[in-house]
């Protein structure tokens, strides 16, 4: 009995490695999946036959791809977040309005994740799509949720994610993003400034509950071209901040009704 729950764990985490190796490879056959992830064909293909019977993998001419099991899961997480119908609602007003990408993101396990966005008439291709995730301190919806972290997490977040680096611009040391959050906490709004991607800059605000607890981020992103001077300083920041108000007023309405 005790080497049970150890095997189960193994077998899980097999399982898993299996469904990243296929994300990872954008589809492949056993073999291929047997080569990349270092174990035999046969331990592979037992695994490939229990997600294909749950409908996590399908298979069509010996290729093993992702399947829409994970899209239906990933939806009721999704669905799930609190204000999730207004959150929706505001970013695409934002795009609408901007005329760039906004995007509403969340903290998980340190990390952030896109959970809805949405891109407007003029705005760029950057990589974003709803389930990405990636560092905190690099983007402006990021740094405005680590700034709404205690001390003890956010040193938390920094010493197990650390503090890599994107771009030329990043935060890279724990005292210049401390005195980051500092400055975000005091004016209510994060700045991203190519810290991310080249020539893209962002505005975010964190988005908090009736009890101070940060629920996620809502930011406009564009080209530094455009999205400059008191656009950057003024304008987005105004949106942004109006949009977030808009959301947290709802969200304690909804708690009290």
């Amino acid at each position: 009995m005790p080497n049970k729950p150890k095997s189960s764990a193994r077998t899980t985490e097999t399982s898993l490695a299996i469904v990243d190796a296929i994300r990872d490879l954008d589809g492949a056959t056993m073999n291929e999946l047997s080569e990349y992830i270092g174990l035999a064909p046969s331990t592979i293909h037992r695994h490939l036959v229990t997600l294909r019977e749950h409908k996590y993998v399908t298979q069509e001419d010996g290729i093993y791809r992702i399947g829409f099991q994970f899209l239906t899961v990933g939806g009721y997480a999704q669905r799930k977040t609190t204000a999730y119908p207004m959150i929706k609602e505001k970013v695409d007003s934002l795009a609408a309005e901007t005329g760039e990408r906004a995007q509403f993101i969340v903290e998980e396990h340190g990390e952030r994740v896109y959970l809805y966005t949405e891109v407007g008439q003029s705005a760029v291709q950057t990589g974003a799509h709803i389930g990405k995730r990636g560092v905190l301190h690099t983007s402006a919806a990021g740094k405005a949720i680590l700034a709404n972290m205690s001390r003890e997490r956010f040193d938390e977040t920094i010493a197990t994610r650390g503090l890599e680096q994107g771009s030329e611009n990043t935060i890279t040391t724990r005292e210049e993003l401390a005195d980051e959050c500092e400055r975000i906490r005091e004016r209510g709004y994060a700045f991203n400034r190519q810290e991310t991607t080249d020539g893209v800059h962002a505005v975010g605000a964190a988005v908090t509950d009736s009890d101070g607890e940060v629920i996620g981020a809502l930011s406009v992103s564009g080209p530094a071209h455009r999205v400059k001077g008191t656009r950057l300083t003024e304008e987005l920041p105004e949106r942004v901040l109006s949009a977030v108000n808009e959301l947290e007023l709802y969200i304690e309405h909804s708690v009290h009704t």
